[in-house]
């Protein structure tokens, strides 16, 4: 069950959080990848990162905060945001006003996926929870353009994960756990994916039956082991790092 944040701090915390997880899974790509999430109260507003500090360095005071139009409404470093990072995460964020937060990658395995014309195949169980649950968008360009953002709403769809062809990987949910715990298993699904190919012996392939019943039950919204993960890694962060990312 998804629990609201109860301000712009806490979600601010939660986010920075994120971002540190983020950095320690290997899913950075230096300053170049983007994590967004919703101001709790404005839904028309979402704080991303400033565009200068790894992932590594993020904390909940040097996030940035902007509007659905691009105006920076809070920018503590003074960096400013990437353009690409805007466009595509407030697409999601004005299609879809039930996703919350939204982990945009470009990893190895993220790119490899990306660059597959035929997608994500159902190779793991990993895999087969985003069975007939994600959508693919043709590569256009550095998404710089506001007009990209509509194809980029079309070809989610109803999913929570999407494919950026040539160039990386989507997720979103309704909070950051659930975001973050579909970015975890769409990224080892697509170095499953690469590794079994690269090997080049027969493909083992479940039954469509047994794909969607897989996804099925990956979607029930009674399960619990999201936030259980989440809170989990949480510990084993403050664990690393103590609670820096609150600072």
């Amino acid at each position: 069950m998804t629990t609201p944040l109860a301000d712009e701090a806490a979600a601010r915390a939660e986010l920075a959080a994120c971002y540190r997880l983020a950095a320690r899974a290997g899913l950075d790509d230096g300053i170049y990848a983007h994590i967004s999430l919703r101001v709790p109260g404005h839904d028309d507003h979402f704080l991303i990162n400033p565009f200068g500090l790894h992932f590594a360095e993020i904390t909940a005071s040097t996030l940035a905060k902007v509007d659905a139009q691009g105006e920076l409404l809070d920018d503590p470093t003074g960096l400013g945001i990437n353009r690409a990072g805007f466009v595509i995460h407030s697409a999601i964020h004005q299609a879809r006003p039930d996703l919350h937060c939204v982990m945009h990658t470009h990893t190895v395995a993220g790119m490899t996926l990306a660059a597959s014309a035929d997608g994500l195949l159902p190779l793991s169980q990993h895999a087969m929870r985003f069975h007939e649950r994600i959508g693919y968008h043709d590569y256009e360009g550095i998404a710089v353009d506001l007009d990209e953002r509509a194809r980029l709403a079309r070809d989610l769809g109803p999913h929570n994960a999407l494919v950026l062809r040539n160039h990386g990987l989507i997720t979103a949910g309704p909070d950051v756990a659930h975001a973050y715990d579909l970015m975890v298993f769409l990224e080892r699904a697509a170095e499953a994916q690469w590794r079994i190919l690269a090997a080049g012996a027969p493909l083992a392939l479940p039954s469509p039956e047994a794909a969607r019943r897989t996804a099925e039950l990956f979607a029930q919204p009674r399960r619990s082991a999201v936030h259980r993960s989440w809170a989990a890694l949480l510990r084993e962060l403050e664990r690393a790092e103590g609670r820096a990312w609150e600072a």
